[in-house]
């Protein structure tokens, strides 16, 4: 454990900004760490709900009924960029530094302190974290495992417990929310990939980002198959939505994801020519090696299926971002951001 702030290095006040939608079995051990981590540093919580049915405001309610630090705000536009951009407009200027916090994950006890330490002591306006999949079920565990490689990570810093450093992107955890308000906030038109739109317009405006090691988060995969297909496709998407509203090249391992589609559309005409299947067979070949290797060393007989699901990501994020490009219109005025 980390030691926390005493109250003479009190100095920034954090707002700890909560998005949800639908997380009850998540949201009682997160607003439980937060209680007690607010009552060390001071600041506030604010759970911005975009809608649940599953019992989660009932939870956040009872904990709003007991501790003043702890508010809720109801999201009638569901994503979560909408929701941090109106929980800090809702602020109104008090805090000086944003917590995002992911219903969706598990936080080491001293997660908040371990943060305002970095702010005070890193030259950074934004202060992101590396994130390790966790699953418990078969096919949540093989969705964890794939994630965590770099057959489907393509090797991004804080996917792999990376040492600190300074980088392009990663896990948002920690922003100064004048750098943040500076450049309107979060895009709040974007469901996916709205991390790293941000940090694009943050580097354009002149702000550094830390990649620190000395806290990380635990992030909980989807549990079915359909369910990551679904997902891979909407971070394609938001990857070409980015990458067109800013008008920037794709990186490399970028690149190679983005021609799975193409690929496999060209396989199907391996009846006219049997060189067209050999881009699919070469990609479907990496893969299931790589599963199979994943089972060895791992020593995880059931890794080997990673290999399969790492297909499934590749391929639901190529479709989702040819999908996205192929019907690309002119942007026009959507949803405000943070003023």
């Amino acid at each position: 454990m980390h030691d926390t702030l005493s109250p003479s290095e009190r100095v920034f006040d954090p707002l700890v900004v909560v998005p949800c939608l639908n997380e009850a079995p998540y949201i009682d051990s997160i607003l439980t760490q937060l209680s007690a981590a607010m009552k060390r540093l001071g600041g506030r919580v604010v759970v911005v709900d975009g809608g649940s049915i599953d019992g989660t405001l009932d939870i956040v309610a009872a904990f709003v009924a007991e501790d003043p630090q702890i508010s809720l705000l109801h999201n009638p536009d569901k994503v979560q960029s909408a929701a941090i951009n109106l929980a800090v407009a809702q602020d109104g200027g008090r805090a000086t530094h944003l917590i995002r916090i992911d219903a969706h994950c598990a936080y080491p006890d001293d997660f908040c302190d371990v943060l305002m330490q970095q702010a005070q002591s890193v030259y950074a306006d934004s202060i992101v974290v590396s994130m390790i999949a966790e699953g418990a079920q078969p096919v949540q565990r093989i969705n964890a495992a794939t994630q965590n490689a770099s057959i489907v990570n393509g090797g991004a810093a804080h996917r792999n417990s990376a040492a600190g450093a300074y980088v392009a992107h990663g896990h948002h955890a920690l922003m100064k929310i004048d750098a943040f308000c500076a450049v309107g906030g979060y895009d709040p038109s974007f469901t996916h990939n709205e991390d790293a739109e941000l940090d694009y317009r943050l580097q354009q405006a002149g702000s550094r980002i830390w990649l620190t090691n000395a806290t990380a988060i635990t992030y909980f995969p989807r549990r079915s198959l359909g369910a990551v297909a679904r997902q891979y496709f909407n971070y394609g998407a938001g990857r070409a939505r980015n990458l067109l509203k800013h008008r920037i090249r794709p990186q490399l391992r970028q690149t190679k994801v983005m021609m799975v589609a193409p690929a496999v559309a060209m396989a199907l005409l391996a009846s006219l020519y049997w060189a067209f299947a050999l881009p699919a067979l070469l990609w479907i070949g990496y893969c299931l090696l790589s599963g199979m290797r994943m089972a060895v060393t791992q020593r995880d007989p059931l890794l080997v299926f990673c290999g399969f699901v790492a297909m499934i990501m590749h391929l639901a994020w190529s479709v989702g971002f040819w999908q996205r490009v192929l019907g690309h219109r002119a942007p026009t005025f959507e949803r405000r951001a943070v003023q």
